[in-house]
């Protein structure tokens, strides 16, 4: 559990940074070269490899050398790690809040 702990913190820091998220959102529709990418922001090359990097120690894409060409890709997987811990903080919220409805609503329940 604390593995699963730590590499989700890695993956919301991760996605913290709106560039980062941009990044991921671009990969989304398909694998690029980090030159392409880069060309998007408005930063130097060597700071948007720290993103870069930064996606990458966090699982969140891989990335390819070919020959002088880095390409990026998304690894979707590390995506559902974010969904599955959204997915159960949902559910135990409307369980919650279902709870409580039925606590104000139901006025034999009240008595018991």
């Amino acid at each position: 559990m604390a593995q699963y702990s730590a590499q989700l913190d890695g993956v919301f820091v991760a996605l913290s940074d709106p560039t980062r998220r941009a990044v991921v959102r671009r990969l989304g529709r398909g694998p690029t070269s980090v030159g392409d990418l880069a060309r998007e922001f408005p930063m130097t090359l060597p700071s948007f490899m720290k993103h870069v990097r930064t996606l990458e120690s966090n699982g969140l894409i891989r990335t390819v050398k070919s020959g002088r060409v880095r390409t990026c890709v998304l690894n979707r997987e590390r995506l559902t790690l974010v969904d599955d811990w959204l997915s159960e903080q949902r559910r135990t919220w409307e369980e919650r809040t279902d709870r409580l409805e039925q606590f104000v609503t139901d006025p034999e329940e009240k008595t018991q």
